[in-house]
């Protein structure tokens, strides 16, 4: 059984972990946000995701389905696991920097930072290939990305202080 200890959020907690834990959560929050707009586009006439038009896939919902509605029901439910999935990872993410980025936990700091990024390294390389590296398909993951580095950034200087001052016990 673990004797862990956990510092409670305080009015002493740095400016800059508050400020960059926030951003994180913030950043994350967009990440569930980008999971609505795929999972909304898949029930709409759209079908496509976001940025994603006839100079990267040369046909449309109704063409597919009219193709093969097995592939249609096929890329259907692939569009909805995938938005589950990020938004699954964005409220994780914003949990793991509210609650424990916050309050000086390196473990969650560890975690809220490990998780988007093994999404994004095993998602982003495959569009890239194919030209589905359009700015209107990953602009607004790019956005929240760079806002997520930003806070992980300023909030890792106070994280380290604050997780050495302790003897690295309780983090």
């Amino acid at each position: 059984m673990s004797t862990t200890t956990h510092r409670p959020s305080t009015s002493a907690e740095p400016a800059a972990l508050r400020a960059g834990s926030a951003l994180m959560a913030l950043a994350a929050l967009a990440f569930i946000g980008y999971a609505v707009i795929f999972f909304v586009r898949n029930f709409t006439g759209a079908f496509l995701e976001l940025g994603i038009g006839p100079e990267q896939v040369d046909v449309r919902r109704d063409e597919i389905r009219a193709f093969s509605n097995d592939l249609y029901h096929y890329v259907s439910h692939l569009h909805i696991a995938v938005a589950g999935f990020i938004a699954a990872t964005g409220l994780a993410t914003a949990a793991l920097a509210w609650f424990g980025v916050r309050r000086g936990l390196l473990w969650a700091y560890v975690t809220a930072v490990a998780a988007p990024v093994l999404g994004l390294a095993v998602a982003l390389p495959a569009h890239y290939p194919w030209g589905l590296d359009t700015i209107g398909h990953l602009g607004l993951i790019y956005l929240a990305t760079a806002i997520f580095v930003i806070g992980a950034a300023v909030a890792l200087k106070p994280l380290l202080a604050a997780h050495r001052g302790q003897g690295g016990e309780g983090t």
